[in-house]
């Protein structure tokens, strides 16, 4: 899968640059350019994960040129098609090592600088922003909520604030740590959840917005909440 996965960005690269051209100074004059260059980039950007440096980038366009002239390969391509998942398995534990490691930092600091916040055996740490009226919402109850969703740094990586509409989901048809934040907060209020990776996306992530291992912090206003319809009673046999 991740094999196939590069082959396929290695070919919209191919298609979106000239040999010995700089990428940077490539310009988009036609709707093919922008077309191409919008799918190379949905596509590239999952690359972040493996943090290349300049010097690897060289080197992975100097093989997208050579594949795509017919030149020989200067490698064993048998011997290095392994060695190409390996590295996507290596980088992408160290980026979610890295990611979580920060996020424990970011928990700790979180509950040290605001003391209206609380953590639960799951990990999970959460703050009551408005306290609601309302009756709290069971795992089985549909919510209809406003968020906000952040990564550590301040990154918007979801809104529906910044949609400007609500959305509305069974709670537990969404990850751990908003299953269990949501039931904390009442009808009409409004919280902040900051869920450690092993309570939202893992150590995989959500590729290309939520890295491996990320921390994600909420905030989340409860509108609404639709209780689970009551199975009708069976009747019975005569």
């Amino acid at each position: 899968m991740k094999k196939t996965f590069l082959l396929l960005v290695l070919s919209i690269f191919v298609i979106s640059c000239q040999e010995g051209a700089n990428p940077s100074k490539i310009k988009l004059n036609t709707e093919d350019d922008k077309t191409f260059y919008a799918m190379g980039f949905m596509l590239g950007s999952n690359l972040q994960r493996l943090n290349l440096t300049e010097h690897e980038l060289s080197t992975l366009y100097k093989g997208i040129v050579s594949s795509a002239k017919g030149d020989k390969p200067e490698v064993e391509m048998q011997m290095y098609q392994p060695k190409i998942q390996q590295l996507f398995k290596t980088r992408m534990e160290a980026v979610a090592k890295e990611h979580k490691e920060g996020g424990v930092k970011y928990l700790e600091d979180y509950l040290a600088k605001n003391k209206n916040a609380k953590k639960t055996e799951s990990g999970l740490v959460y703050e009551v922003l408005k306290e609601g009226t309302g009756e709290m919402p069971k795992e089985t109850d549909t919510v209809e909520v406003h968020y906000h969703g952040t990564l550590t740094n301040g990154e918007v990586f979801d809104s529906s604030v910044e949609r400007g509409k609500t959305i509305s989901f069974p709670l537990n048809r969404v990850i751990k740590g908003w299953t269990e934040g949501l039931q904390l907060v009442k009808e009409g209020g409004k919280v902040r959840l900051v869920i450690p990776s092993e309570l939202a996306y893992g150590e995989a992530g959500a590729p290309p917005k939520i890295p491996g291992g990320a921390t994600l912090v909420f905030e989340v206003e409860l509108f609404k909440i639709n209780p689970e319809p009551e199975a009708a009673p069976k009747e019975e046999t005569k």
